[in-house]
Parts: C-alpha cells; sequence; structure tokens
C-alpha cells in the first residue's frame, strides 16, 4: 500500500471541517488531516481533498529531506512523512514536532536518526501517541 492509501485508510475522509479530536477545537481539519487554513463550517469537495492530500504530503516530504542527514529507506522515508504529516515539524514555544520540540532542543528522535541511531530513533515513536 502506498503512502497516500494509507493516509486515507487511516485519516479517513471528511468534507466538512471538524475540531482536533484532542482539543475540541483549533486545530480545524478537513478532507484527509488537512488542517491550514481551516475554519469551522468549512467543506470542500473530494477533488479539493485529493489536491490538499498531495501538497501536504509533499510539505512532509520536504520538512523530512530538509531535516533528516542519514540514508533513509523508501519506507523509512515514507514513515517519517507520515509521522510529520500528523504532527508536524514542530514550533518553539507552541508545539512538540520531528524537527524540535516546544523547548526549542531538537527532538530526540531526530537526534538519535541524524547520529545513525536507527533502533533508538524507531523506539521513539511510542513516545508521540497521545494528542
Amino acid at each position: 500500500m502506498d503512502i497516500k492509501a494509507l493516509l486515507r485508510k487511516h485519516e479517513g475522509l471528511r468534507l466538512k471541517a471538524y475540531p482536533d479530536p484532542a482539543s475540541g477545537g483549533d486545530p480545524w481539519t478537513i478532507g484527509y488531516g488537512h488542517t491550514r487554513g481551516v475554519k469551522k463550517g468549512d467543506t470542500c469537495p473530494l477533488e479539493q481533498a485529493e489536491r490538499w492530500l498531495s501538497e501536504d504530503l509533499s510539505d512532509a516530504y520536504d520538512i523530512v529531506d530538509r531535516a533528516v542527514k542519514v540514508q533513509l529507506t523508501p519506507l523509512q522515508r515514507d514513515a517519517l512523512a507520515s509521522f510529520v504529516f500528523n504532527i508536524g515539524p514542530g514550533v518553539p514555544g507552541k508545539k512538540d514536532g520531528l524537527v524540535v520540540l516546544k523547548n526549542g532542543q531538537t527532538s530526540t528522535l531526530l537526534r538519535k536518526l541524524n547520529a545513525g541511531d536507527y533502533t533508538g530513533a524507531a523506539a521513539q515513536f511510542s513516545l508521540w501517541t497521545k494528542g
């Protein structure tokens, strides 16, 4: 199964904006997990949801490609892009992500990965299971 099919399956498709399940509000989400610029009451056709999925996944791959300094297999790259698709790169002072944590530090997952500790990096995924 390719990454888009996997995201479609696990994100599900909603053509009307819905609140983040963890916060009950922001970020509002639509399509297959699209959040950029979405507000309560927004709707979209399937074609737009598909475009957003492609754009958001492309953005996630770009983040992975800029942040990761070691060789990845295609499946490792897909897994990290899916991870970024869901949590983002992070924003200092606001949100933890693959690239940076709220405290401004690089995530342990990325530090371990870029140090060549693939096993240690993989173990970090289990720490990212709560909204």
